[in-house]
């Protein structure tokens, strides 16, 4: 059962408290005027999947805003595919002749 806590007991001992549920898998109940208005609990693997998902989602959608600002300035004739392939083999070449 979770313990219930005040929020100004819950801002003094907060390390504590947080050391607690780190530890012990506490779980708290923070109230104002005695009203529950949160909760405090260990993570579960559900919840760390969860925001690693949402972290790649993050970066995934910083690399296509990336790309799409890249497009935008884009100006050579070939595009980025092209001149990187055409990179490839000029390198695979000079390493076929070394």
């Amino acid at each position: 059962m979770a313990e219930k806590i005040g929020v100004r007991e819950f801002k003094n001992q907060a390390s504590k408290i947080v050391r607690a549920v780190r530890e012990e898998m506490a779980e708290y109940i923070i109230t104002v005027h005695g009203e529950p208005v949160a909760m405090l609990r260990p993570l579960t693997q559900k919840d760390s999947d969860q925001l690693q998902r949402e972290k790649i989602e993050d970066a995934l959608a910083d690399l296509d805003s990336l790309a799409q600002e890249i497009a935008a300035g884009w100006t050579a004739e070939k595009s980025g595919t092209e001149i990187l392939e055409g990179m490839r083999e000029e390198r695979c070449q000079s390493s076929m002749q070394a």
